[in-house]
């Protein structure tokens, strides 16, 4: 008897798309996601980034207009290892530095508090405020 895929995965072969789609070669980066995608769905992909599916399936396909290089230490933090030395938090994912960026001031501890004054003149700061 043959079985359908297993929760949580997809029949989409993800790298052999990207590798039609960016030639002459797909960057690294561009094939780890794409095996994550195979292996966890595109839609699962895109919410652990913290982006719309619409953009892990415009980055796969190489039609995306956004910032690339944003998006590469996003998923190179998140599957690849890749991080930086935070001030307070020491050495963290790329990924986890971008998320605490994004976030808004809160007193809710003196460590929230100090996070966002550090993340606002820190040099591996990313997101705009």
């Amino acid at each position: 008897m043959k079985r359908g895929p297993q929760s949580g995965s997809t029949s989409v072969d993800y790298v052999a798309k990207v590798r039609i789609t960016w030639t002459p070669e797909p960057p690294p980066w561009v094939v780890v996601l794409a095996g994550e995608a195979t292996r966890h769905g595109a839609a699962a992909v895109a919410k652990k980034l913290g982006y719309s599916g619409s953009v892990v399936s415009q980055v796969l396909s190489n039609t995306y207009k956004g910032d690339l290089a944003r998006f590469e230490a996003v998923v190179r933090g998140a599957y690849m290892g890749a991080t930086v030395i935070c001030p307070i938090l020491r050495e963290i994912g790329t990924d986890r530095c971008r998320d605490q960026q994004k976030r808004p001031f809160s007193s809710s501890s003196p460590m929230a508090a100090r996070l966002f004054e550090a993340c606002r003149s820190c040099s591996n700061r990313e997101v705009k405020s």
